[in-house]
Formats: structure tokens, C-alpha cells, sequence
């Protein structure tokens, strides 16, 4: 993607500041409470509590977080996984999304690519980024979970090849001049409708997805990495940017679990840690000094209720990190 028309990465990337969403599903099942509600409840073990789901993220859309980001599970592995992640089909989850929200991007991380159609992916995302006005960002991947791919009759083996093969067709179906219908022909008397509302929707990978960097490079308008520490993702962040220096956003996830002390020091654990937000400001600085430009925050671990939390993040965190931009498009889903 090229050029200054108006993108849904303009919402996670600013240059010279870190921007803020939210990774769903909004529960917090990870932390000790949330496992006895489980329990309680009767919820398989990776089954997110998602009651307040639309109220959570109204919330979070009226908070003035840049982002919100839903996971692409499309079978519940409750022995090798344990994770169903989102829970909802991520296409219907962004139409829904789409009326429901009116100002935070709505990202993938991230469609698993080789086992769906490169044309129902096409109209589908062409959808959810006209129903939102321009607010989706299409992260891909190509699947680490193999049992989907015999489950559907594929070749787990062939999935970067696959991959590949479909972010070309989703570029060329979002553009006039007919359907593809080969590796370079098209009939100009077939269409893919509805035209997306960005002049590109931006696609961004997670993970490596079978491919190189430099063809990652070539080809994605953004990268979404795991969290890791901070050597790794700063040796990441220099990479793609030796490879990219134009608005291409590097973005990674944050496991959050934020302490009632605004003073309580940072303590790392897997994918996150548990802080005041004195300490979570000072690792977003970290972050921000190494290259990243966005954070997902997942707050499954917190042990406070979700609403402190987002409520203390929209209040003392985000105002630290700069002015919210005047780029919000009314979504078409509604009046």
C-alpha cells in the first residue's frame, strides 16, 4: 500500500508514538476469579465468558483505544489447544462489529488463509470494510493449528505455497477490472461486490506464515508479531524497518494484568506481566524506543474487573501517549 489516501493503519500507526488496542475476547477467565466463574458457570476450560461481549466493546470504542483485534478459530481443539480464542466466526464477528463500533480500527490477528476460498475471503472483508467505513485491518496467517487442514481436505504442507496464491487473488478482487479467474487473466464481465471503502484493504501478517522477510516485505503492509521479550522484538522491529520506512506498522500483543498500585513494579510473565501503570507506561516507552508501533492488549490475566481496567487505561494511559487523531468514518451498518 502506497500513497496518502486514507487507511485503517492510520489508526495503529502515528510516527514517533505507540497506540493502544484491544485483543478480544474481554473476560478475564485467565486470573483466579475468573477460573472459579468458570467453573461455576460450567464453561469448558478455553471458553471465554462472553456475556458482555457488545457492552465491553461499545466501552472500548467510546474510550478512544485504536484498535480491536479477534483471533480466527475455526474449531475449538480442547486437548492440543485449549484456546477457542474469539469463539465467533470471524467474518460474521466483523459485520456485527461493524454496526457496533464507530471509531477503533477492526483488526484480524488473524484470518488463517489457505483454508477458505480467496473469493469468499475477498467479498467478505470487501464487506466488513464497507459496513465499517474503512476501519478494517486484515491480518493473515497461514495456520499452525494442522488439524484443520485435514479436516477440510487440504495439504497442511502446501499452506505458504496456498498462502501466496491468495493474497494475490484478494488483491486483484479488490480492484475494478473484473473477477480473476486465473493466475493472470480476468473476466471483465464478472465483479466482486461490494468495493471495499479503503482504496486498499491493508493486509498484515502474523507470524511468519511460510514465508520469507523479504517476501513478507514486498507483499504486507504491516507486521503483527508474538509477544516476546525485548531483545527479540527490537531485533524484529529493526528488521522490518530496514525493510520497510514507509507507514508500515509493527505491531505485537501485551498479556496485561494491571494492579489497583499505580506504583507496582513491572513483573514479566509469558506474553505479558502484571503492573501499576506507572510500570506498563514505562514498558510501552520500551516498546515505543525499540520500533513498535502498536500494542493488542489481551486482559484475560487481569484480576480486576474488566471495566477498572479499561476505565484506568482510557483515563491515565492513553492521554499519555498523545491526542487521538481525527480519523474516525461513520460505519454504513447503521444510521
Amino acid at each position: 500500500m502506497t500513497g496518502s489516501a486514507p487507511s485503517a493503519l492510520d489508526h495503529v500507526h502515528v510516527p514517533g508514538r505507540i497506540t493502544l488496542g484491544i485483543e478480544l475476547p474481554l473476560d478475564n477467565d485467565w486470573s483466579p476469579e475468573g477460573e472459579a466463574r468458570r467453573i461455576v458457570d460450567g464453561r469448558p476450560r478455553g471458553v471465554p465468558d462472553l456475556r458482555r461481549h457488545a457492552d465491553l466493546v461499545r466501552k472500548v470504542d467510546g474510550q478512544g483505544f485504536a484498535a480491536v483485534w479477534m483471533r480466527d478459530v475455526p474449531v475449538f481443539d480442547s486437548v492440543r489447544m485449549g484456546d477457542a480464542g474469539s469463539v465467533y466466526d470471524i467474518f460474521t464477528h466483523l459485520g456485527f462489529l461493524a454496526g457496533l463500533t464507530r471509531h477503533v480500527a477492526l483488526g484480524t490477528a488473524a484470518v488463517v488463509l489457505p483454508i477458505r476460498h480467496p473469493m469468499m475471503i475477498a467479498k467478505a472483508a470487501a464487506t466488513a470494510d464497507a459496513l465499517s467505513g474503512g476501519r478494517l485491518i486484515l491480518g493473515i496467517a497461514s495456520g499452525d493449528r494442522p488439524i484443520e487442514y485435514p479436516l477440510l481436505g487440504l495439504d497442511f504442507e502446501r499452506r505458504g505455497e496456498s498462502f501466496r496464491e491468495a493474497v494475490a487473488y484478494l488483491r486483484a478482487a479488490w480492484q475494478p477490472g473484473g473477477l480473476p479467474v486465473g493466475a493472470d487473466r480476468r473476466d471483465p464481465t464478472l465483479d466482486l461486490l461490494p468495493r471495499p471503502a479503503q482504496r486498499d484493504i491493508p493486509l498484515i501478517v502474523a507470524g511468519q506464515a511460510q514465508q520469507s522477510d523479504a517476501w513478507i516485505a514486498t507483499n504486507m503492509d504491516g507486521r503483527f508479531v508474538y509477544p516476546g521479550d525485548l531483545d527479540r522484538l527490537a531485533a524484529q522491529a529493526r528488521n522490518w524497518r530496514g525493510m520497510r520506512d514507509d507507514r508500515a506498522p509493527f505491531i505485537t500483543a501485551f498479556h496485561l494484568d494491571l494492579a489497583d498500585n499505580p506504583d507496582e513494579p513491572f513483573q514479566p510473565f509469558r506474553f505479558g506481566g502484571r503492573a501499576g501503570r506507572k510500570g506498563f507506561l514505562d514498558h510501552l516507552d520500551r516498546l515505543r524506543a525499540i520500533g513498535v508501533d502498536h500494542v493488542a492488549v489481551l486482559l484475560r490475566r487481569s484480576v480486576r474487573p474488566l471495566d477498572d481496567v479499561l476505565d484506568e487505561l482510557a483515563g491515565d494511559v492513553l492521554p499519555r501517549l498523545g491526542p487521538r487523531l481525527g480519523i474516525d468514518r461513520p460505519a454504513h451498518a447503521v444510521a
